[in-house]
């Protein structure tokens, strides 16, 4: 990995304004020496594509308490026509087991539960970054 550090983008799609965890997990990244942009809630897929070309974000981290995971593939797709799919994704939170493989095959890099630690955010978003520039260089 590059000497840069890692740029995430945290942030919450759709209408579920409980950001309690999202702002959990950014200071988290930034305690891990990443550069963090965080967003308010209540976002829509163009905002956080238009934040993420804004930024140059090697990474955006979604949290999702209230279904908003099932916006994620419509982001993906959104990413990929922006010219942004080397992106890593990372989706956080509340997300049923039955509804993470569609997740995963939309090219989520990762999926975790409330129950995530420190160590396997931290993990999975420098894992997404790495993916990322990799593709990029």
């Amino acid at each position: 990995m590059s000497a840069e550090p890692v740029r995430v983008l945290v942030t919450k799609l759709g209408l579920d304004g409980h950001d309690r965890g999202s702002r959990l997990v950014a200071r988290m990244l930034r305690d891990a020496a990443m550069e963090v942009v965080y967003t308010a809630p209540w976002q829509t897929v163009e905002s956080v594509v238009e934040v993420a070309i804004e930024e140059d974000v090697d990474v955006i981290g979604i949290s999702s308490l209230a279904t908003d995971h099932l916006i994620v593939p419509a982001l993906m797709e959104r990413l990929r026509a922006a010219g942004l799919g080397a992106v890593g994704v990372v989706v956080g939170g509340i997300v049923p087991d039955d509804e993470q493989p569609a997740l995963v095959e939309a090219g989520v890099h990762a999926v975790l539960g409330p129950g995530a630690s420190r160590a396997e955010i931290v993990a999975a978003v420098r894992e997404a970054a790495t993916a990322r520039r990799r593709v990029s260089t």
